[in-house]
């Protein structure tokens, strides 16, 4: 990692909500709002977005841990807004403080983890 990688940065990313956002599992005649495992996959994409300009040649970032409250709905259509912290740095171990905002209230927040690895020698272990 590059030694401008420190505590404090930040990036944010939105996104509009579509169909393929949505639960499915409430069944028909139900609005379908914005899922648990969405609002987690753009958390994580909002810290690789962060982190990504910071590897040095030859390292990526693997997701490790996510400890996420999803505390509103969004319905499906409602643009959502990401934001992702750099809250701690630990050797290869990366704390991202996380949350998701819709148009009107925080929807999500908490942490993600990641881990940066030396490709070459992960796929060797693969």
């Amino acid at each position: 990692m590059k030694p401008e990688f420190t505590i404090g940065l930040s990036a944010e990313l939105e996104q509009e909500t579509t169909d393929e956002h949505g639960v499915r599992h409430l069944g028909t005649g139900v609005r379908s709002v914005y899922s648990t495992p969405s609002m987690i996959a753009l958390m994580e994409r909002t810290s690789i977005h962060l982190i990504k300009p910071y590897l040095e040649e030859g390292e990526s970032s693997v997701g490790t841990k996510v400890n996420i409250s999803h505390i509103a709905a969004t319905p499906i259509g409602m643009k959502v807004h990401s934001k992702s912290t750099v809250k701690e740095i630990n050797g290869r171990r990366v704390v991202f403080a996380v949350e998701v905002h819709n148009e009107k209230e925080k929807i999500g927040e908490g942490t993600h983890e990641r881990a940066v690895i030396n490709i070459k020698k992960f796929t060797e272990k693969a």
